[in-house]
């Protein structure tokens, strides 16, 4: 059972109420992206690269997944110190680094200068914010003060209203209102840890002790799925997997067959959407029947919300707060990332 105790004992930053919070963020993320003033052209543009490392790059993730059969030129998300080759003056790239520090995200933009790529930034500061300025690049900045991984609204609603003041995707306002009702709406709930009907802390107790193994569609929600993953990571320490329909019945369906020891740990976690292809939908039906036997437990969690933004971040929410609840159970601190750290400085010194 999750106490208040429990909870300011481990929480030393207060990673709780950041995430309780989440819904003003998004006020606050819309408000700037509402005042984005922007001048580029991109009517020439084939093709758009959003180049960024973890939290700064989730935000770009779920725009692309969320934008797929909409936006109508390619969207890729980079995540390496260059970006590829086929860049050039049909480009348009997007540099999102939290920190404005990002040594990948920093070398991507200077490739993306000595391609001719047309470029904007969504960064807080640092060296990104002052090359930009500098170079006549225009950026999105927003608040200072937060984790990367805690600030997804600014790394996705600013990003969405950058693509909206572009004119490369239709306004969206009614959206994003209906949005933050939602969140607000879960923030309430999820932040009652006490609640038995909290379906966060129901989840977490679940998995606790456990590994996670999420399946999602390749579609809608393989950013929630991996975003599920990275909050598992950071938040609580643990490790996570994670695979897509149709592929993984291609191949990883197998490998539940042996090491029966090892996978009665196993939590498998289906997300489910109601516009996955129905093909989609037999086929994790299906392979729920298969590997009954052999997984621990099965957890299936479906979005809600009327659009597809709303539903995008039902699944995003309940995972942050998942992670949250996870930590404290772990009995660890969900703030520090004390390996990233030790990896960064190594590779200053080098």
């Amino acid at each position: 059972m999750i106490t208040k105790a429990e909870i300011e004992i481990h929480d030393s930053t207060n990673l709780f109420d950041v995430t309780k919070k989440f819904p003003g963020q998004l006020k606050e993320a819309y408000e700037i992206g509402s005042n984005i003033s922007i001048s580029l052209d991109v009517s020439g543009v084939k093709n758009i690269i959003i180049t960024g490392l973890g939290g700064s790059a989730i935000g770009g993730d779920l725009l692309r997944s969320y934008l797929q059969y909409e936006i109508n030129v390619p969207v890729l998300v980079n995540r390496n110190y260059h970006i590829p080759a086929y860049a050039g003056t049909g480009t348009l790239v997007i540099c999102s680094s939290y920190s404005g520090d990002t040594e990948e995200t920093i070398s991507a933009y200077n490739d993306a200068k000595s391609k001719g790529c047309k470029i904007a930034c969504i960064s807080s500061g640092g060296k990104l914010t002052i090359m930009a300025e500098n170079d006549g690049n225009y950026v999105v900045k927003v608040p200072r003060g937060y984790q990367p991984r805690c600030a997804l609204a600014f790394s996705f609603i600013t990003m969405l209203m950058l693509f909206v003041k572009l004119k490369l995707v239709d306004e969206r306002n009614e959206q994003i209102n209906r949005l933050i009702e939602l969140m607000e709406t879960r923030s309430a709930v999820y932040a009652d840890f006490n609640a038995a009907s909290n379906p966060a802390v129901n989840i977490a107790e679940h998995l606790h002790g456990r590994v996670p193994v999420i399946y999602s569609s390749n579609d809608l929600l393989d950013v929630v799925n991996l975003r599920w993953r990275g909050q598992f990571a950071e938040n609580s320490k643990m490790l996570a997997f994670g695979n897509y329909f149709p592929e993984l019945n291609h191949n990883e369906i197998v490998g539940w067959q042996e090491n029966s020891e090892f996978l009665r740990n196993f939590a498998l976690i289906y997300l489910l959407d109601r516009e996955d292809n129905p093909r989609i939908i037999k086929r994790q039906k299906i392979t729920k029947e298969i590997l009954t036997p052999y997984r621990g437990i099965d957890i299936e969690i479906e979005s809600e919300g009327t659009s597809k933004l709303e539903r995008i971040f039902d699944l995003v929410y309940l995972g942050d707060w998942i992670s949250i609840y996870l930590a404290v159970l772990n009995k660890t601190d969900p703030a520090p990332i004390e390996k990233i750290n030790i990896l960064k400085n190594k590779l200053m010194e080098s």
